[in-house]
C-alpha cells in the first residue's frame, strides 16, 4: 500500500543529558485532506515494544481514513525501531523455528549476548526506554510547532501514551489506549496465564455452537492431549509454504503448538480456524494445517520487532519489577515456563536504562480517553483496561465481544475514532454500529463454516 506522506529527520541527543552521540529520528506525516485542518495532530505510537509505527500504519490505515480528513496523522518511529536508529538484530538467528527447531533458552540467551556485543559498538542500549522515548515525542511535538496533540496507542505503545501524559497534560487533547497495558503492570509472568484463559474463552464458544461441538466436542481436551503427543513424539511435516509456495518441511513440536495457539488467539478470524486444525491433526495425523499457520503467522512477524530495543525496554522496566513466580500454575498452561524463563535470563545481563521515579504509579487524569479491549484477548486482556481506568475521570472502556488483540480491524472503527478524536467527549460516542459487527465462524471443515 502506498500513501502520499511528508518525511523528515530530527537528530536528538542518545543520552538525554546532551552529552556523546546523537542519534536520529525518522518522522512521517500523512498530511490532512482538509486545507481548512484541525491544529491538533494525531500521534500513532506502535507496540511491542519494538515495532515502528512507520511500518505498522499501512496495514491499519483504513481505521483512521475519516481522523485523516480533518487532521495529520505522524508516525514517529519511536527510538531503536523502524528507521529512527534501529536495534535490530536476529532474536532467532537462523530461523530455527520455522525450520522445525526450538531454540532452547540457552540458545536465545547466547543471540542476545551477541546481539548486545554488536549493538554496543554504535549505541548505548540503556537510552531506549520509555521514560527517554517520552522525550523524544515532546521534542517532536515541539519541532512540528502543534500546541496539543491525539495519541493513539496500541499495545506497548499505550504505556509510552499514559507516560507521555503523565508527564505533559497540558499538551494532550485526546487518548485512544487499544489494548491496555496498565502503568503498575510487570509484564512477564501472567503472559502465559492470560494467553490460556485467553485460548479457553475462543474454546468455550465453539463447545456453545452446536455446530463446532458436533464437529470437534471439547477442543480444549484435544489441544492439550495433542501437546503431551508432540511432547514425547514430534510429527514430520512436508508441505508448500503458504506464503511462496517453495517445499518445506518441519519437525513439528510442542513449542510449534504452542506458537500457533498463541498467535492465533490473537485475531478471532484465525482462531476460528483452530479447532479444526486440531481436530485434523489430533485425529487424522495431518499437521498440515497447524504447520501451514505457523509458517504464515510467524512468518509474518519476522524482523517486525527491533530485539535490543524490545530487551531494552523489558529488563529495564519489567523484570526488575517481578516478584515470585508460580511456577506450577505457569507450567500448567500451554505456554508454561519459557517465556519467563527466557526473559530472566537475558536480562540477567543485559544493561538497565533510566525508568522515571514515578513511571510505576497509578496515572490520574481529566485529558478524555477511550480505551479499547478485545474480550478475547491473549496479552492484554480487558482487566487490564480496567486496572488503567480507575484515576481517569473522562474516560470510556470499550469491550468488544469474542475480539482478540487490537481493535482497529473492527467495522465502522474508523466512525468511533473520528468521532472521539473530533469531540473528545467519550461519554457521548454514540457505539451502535459496533453492536452490527459479527464475529468470524469457526470452521467446521477444510472447506470452511458451515453454511
Amino acid at each position: 500500500m502506498s500513501l502520499k506522506a511528508e518525511c523528515a529527520t530530527l537528530e536528538v541527543p542518545e543520552n538525554p543529558s546532551g552529552e556523546g552521540r546523537r542519534i536520529t529520528l525518522s518522522i512521517v506525516r500523512v498530511p490532512a485532506i482538509s486545507e481548512r485542518k484541525a491544529a491538533d495532530p494525531l500521534f500513532i505510537l506502535a507496540g511491542g515494544p519494538g515495532m515502528g509505527a512507520q511500518e505498522m500504519y499501512p496495514a491499519v490505515a483504513a481505521a483512521f481514513s475519516r481522523v485523516g480528513r480533518d487532521r495529520d496523522i505522524i508516525l514517529l518511529d519511536q527510538r531503536g525501531t523502524g528507521t529512527s536508529t534501529p536495534l535490530a538484530c536476529a532474536l532467532d538467528p537462523d530461523g530455527a523455528l520455522l525450520r522445525g527447531k526450538v531454540a532452547t533458552v540457552e540458545d536465545i540467551d547466547a543471540a542476545a549476548r551477541d546481539c548486545l556485543d554488536e549493538l554496543r559498538a554504535k549505541h548505548d542500549v540503556r537510552q531506549y526506554t520509555t521514560s527517554v522515548a517520552v522525550r523524544d515525542l515532546e521534542t517532536v511535538r515541539e519541532a512540528l510547532g502543534a500546541e496539543r496533540i491525539n495519541l493513539y496507542g496500541i499495545s506497548y505503545g499505550t504505556r509510552v501514551a499514559q507516560h507521555y501524559l503523565r508527564r505533559h497534560p497540558d499538551r494532550v487533547r485526546s487518548v485512544v489506549l487499544d489494548g491496555v497495558v496498565p502503568p503498575g503492570l510487570a509484564l512477564g509472568p501472567a503472559i502465559a496465564t492470560d494467553a490460556e484463559a485467553a485460548l479457553a474463552r475462543i474454546f468455550k464458544r465453539c463447545t456453545a455452537q452446536p455446530a463446532c461441538r458436533s464437529a470437534f466436542g471439547d477442543p480444549t481436551a484435544t489441544y492439550r492431549s495433542l501437546l503431551e503427543r508432540l511432547r514425547t513424539t514430534p510429527r514430520e511435516v512436508r508441505l508448500p509454504d503458504p506464503r511462496t509456495g517453495e517445499p518445506r518441511s518441519l519437525r513439528f513440536g510442542h513449542h510449534h503448538l504452542a506458537a500457533v495457539l498463541r498467535l492465533s488467539s490473537y485475531d478471532a478470524s484465525q482462531a476460528a480456524l483452530l479447532p479444526v486444525a486440531l481436530h485434523e491433526a489430533a485425529t487424522k495425523e495431518n499437521f498440515t494445517p497447524l504447520a501451514s499457520s505457523l509458517l504464515m503467522l510467524y512468518g509474518s512477524m519476522q524482523g517486525s520487532i527491533a530485539t535490543g530495543m524490545h530487551y531494552s525496554v523489558v529488563c529495564s522496566e519489567d523484570i526488575p519489577f517481578v516478584g515470585a513466580v508460580d511456577r506450577a500454575r505457569l507450567a500448567a498452561t500451554y505456554m508454561g515456563t519459557e517465556m519467563i524463563d527466557t526473559l530472566q535470563r537475558v536480562c540477567a545481563s543485559w544493561p538497565r536504562g533510566p525508568v522515571d521515579a514515578d513511571f510505576r504509579e497509578p496515572l490520574s487524569t481529566a485529558v478524555p480517553v477511550l480505551l479499547l479491549s478485545g474480550a478475547d484477548d491473549p496479552v492484554t486482556p480487558p482487566s487490564y483496561g480496567e486496572a488503567a481506568l480507575r484515576g481517569l475521570t473522562d474516560a470510556r472502556h470499550v469491550v468488544l465481544a469474542d475480539a482478540g488483540h487490537g481493535q482497529l480491524g473492527a467495522p465502522c472503527m474508523d466512525r468511533v475514532l473520528r468521532d472521539f478524536i473530533d469531540t473528545a467527549q467519550p461519554s457521548k460516542l454514540d457505539l451502535k454500529c459496533l453492536d452490527k459487527r459479527s464475529t468470524a465462524p469457526f470452521f467446521t471443515s477444510l472447506a470452511g463454516p458451515p453454511p
